[in-house]
């Protein structure tokens, strides 16, 4: 369990890990790489893992983008090429988000030396509402003392509203950067997105080593 989990989750782990006492048992997974969470009125721990793919020829990745096609407007996808053409960047991590056995989720992110970049992250339709996509963000920053970066809408309709609020009771801050994220497809303006990033505002040197990275090495493929 990495340094940034809540302490309330490991003392829950710890608890539940001792000598059982009399009368109760308590189910607990083979640890991978993980992050556990306590199930209200339920007895069993369960465990969301990320499993990364390298590959697009499987089962697996064909759901994950049934999902990613139903959770992003058309002009925040890639096009095919680019889809195949990242999976072999070694910065680029295609993984999908398990709740004990079940896919609940996707998190496309990049890893560089100095932060992490999600470019795309999303919770199946019927499983939101659980604190999933927050327990994801909360597994991700365990992993890892950079900074991580994401995008959202200017937060003017009521959707993303919602949303600025929800990465911000997740600890992301609002960065004051104008920012613009290069079009996927031909044809297409750069659209104008807000910055977020965990857990600290970005300075100005952080700003633009990151969108020099996303220009050419992201949105360069």
């Amino acid at each position: 369990i990495g340094p940034n989990v809540h302490p309330g989750y490991v003392r829950q782990i710890i608890n539940l890990t001792q000598p059982q006492r009399k009368n109760k048992k308590y189910t607990v997974a083979k640890p991978t790489r993980l992050c556990y969470h306590i199930q209200k009125n339920e007895r069993v721990i369960r465990i969301m893992e990320f499993k990364r793919l390298t590959s697009t020829d499987t089962e697996t990745y064909e759901k994950a983008m049934k999902l990613y096609a139903v959770s992003f407007p058309k002009h925040e996808q890639r096009e095919e090429a680019s889809k195949k053409a990242i999976m072999s960047d070694a910065d680029y991590h295609f993984d999908c988000i398990y709740d004990s056995e079940d896919m609940v989720g996707i998190m496309l992110y990049w890893e560089t030396e100095t932060f992490v970049y999600i470019e795309h992250f999303c919770i199946s339709p019927e499983m939101r509402n659980k604190q999933l996509g927050q327990k994801a963000l909360e597994y991700l920053a365990s992993q890892t003392d950079k900074k991580i970066i994401l995008e959202i809408d200017p937060p003017v309709r009521n959707i993303a509203i919602m949303r600025k609020e929800f990465y911000e009771r997740c600890g992301y801050k609002r960065n004051p950067f104008p920012h613009e994220h290069p079009a996927y497809h031909a044809g297409n303006e750069p659209h104008r997105l807000v910055i977020m990033s965990y857990p600290a505002i970005l300075e100005q040197k952080e700003y633009e080593a990151f969108n020099d990275y996303l220009e050419k090495r992201v949105m360069g493929q």
